[in-house]
């Protein structure tokens, strides 16, 4: 099974085009300390012709360009990709699907609640329902996603709600603590091989809090792309960028006692990387205090074209 990385950025990608921050700022100069990064998307494969879509990010178009993998690969139109899932209904996991509207048959799993939300938008009507199929994805209960043909492309799923929150546009600020959350809105996935050659990997680009249960699940994998969309809670706030903590908006910061670095301490995982990661982090900046610190921990940074195999 192969990993490919297409972006690894939160919202807004890194540099952000309005954002003038330290790190944008370098990334803007050509620093090569400071990457650029397009907004979070990952694709996998069992057979390395068919490729399941994790997310779709705005900057898709961008992204398939950049990887030859998932350029056309038979006749005159046509593309290798099968199926997209959606963990949640973030704009930069679903406004790529936009992308993809040029006639290309594909499938669309995502739970109830986010297909009814692209269901009440209609701009996701120019995904042609004749080529396109939207299949619900239940919680919990492992299965096998195939392309719009019905074919399986040769993985195993299994979505299970984290900690998190509503989308932003869709948040209603009268609903109390959660905004309206419900628990399909933030999934994280589990994914192999369906033949079993592999345990497979942890793929939670959103996640607000490390509850014992799914510390308890992560424990001992061998592969976790985490959220890592800030350093510390109130990043964006300290650094004039914004007025939300990381847990207001629904994720765990990476440093401090109640971070993701120290709720990965005890769980043995053997590979970990952080990605969803916001311009403001410092640890995008690779001679930076705090990437030496998350790499002294036992975690990588993503990056965009990242390959990573099981």
């Amino acid at each position: 099974m192969k990993i490919l990385v297409l972006g690894s950025a939160a919202g807004g990608g890194f540099p952000q085009w309005n954002c003038a921050c330290e790190g944008c700022r370098r990334a803007r100069s050509g620093d090569p300390a400071a990457k650029p990064r397009t907004q979070s998307s990952l694709a996998v494969t069992a057979d390395g012709e068919r490729w399941l879509l994790l997310n779709a990010s705005p900057d898709l178009g961008a992204q398939l360009l950049a990887n030859p993998q998932l350029h056309p690969q038979h006749g005159l139109r046509g593309n290798p990709i099968g199926a997209a899932l959606l963990t949640n209904a973030d704009i930069d996991h679903v406004a790529g699907l936009l992308t993809l509207r040029e006639s290309h048959p594909f499938a669309v799993y995502a739970t109830p609640r986010v297909h009814g939300v692209l269901a009440g938008n209609s701009v996701f009507n120019v995904l042609n329902p004749e080529l396109v199929a939207r299949r619900p994805m239940a919680l919990g209960e492992p299965f096998q996603p195939a392309g719009a043909d019905g074919r399986p492309l040769g993985l195993e799923v299994e979505a299970f709600a984290v900690p998190g929150k509503v989308a932003l546009y869709l948040e209603d600020t009268s609903a109390g603590p959660g905004f309206g959350s419900v628990a399909e809105d933030t999934v994280a996935l589990r994914i192999r091989p369906s033949d079993g050659s592999s345990d497979g990997f942890f793929y939670i680009p959103g996640c607000a809090g490390m509850p014992g249960w799914l510390a308890d699940r992560l424990h001992g994998a061998p592969l976790v792309l985490f959220d890592g969309t800030t350093w510390t809670d109130d990043e964006m706030i300290r650094s004039g960028t914004g007025v939300k903590t990381a847990a207001r908006m629904g994720h765990m910061p990476m440093s401090g006692p109640a971070g993701s670095m120290a709720a990965f301490a005890p769980l043995s995982v053997a590979r970990k990387f952080y990605i969803h990661i916001n311009n403001t982090n410092p640890a995008l900046l690779e001679d930076s205090p705090e990437r030496a610190e998350a790499e002294a921990a036992g975690w990588r940074i993503a990056h965009d074209g990242l390959e990573l195999t099981l």
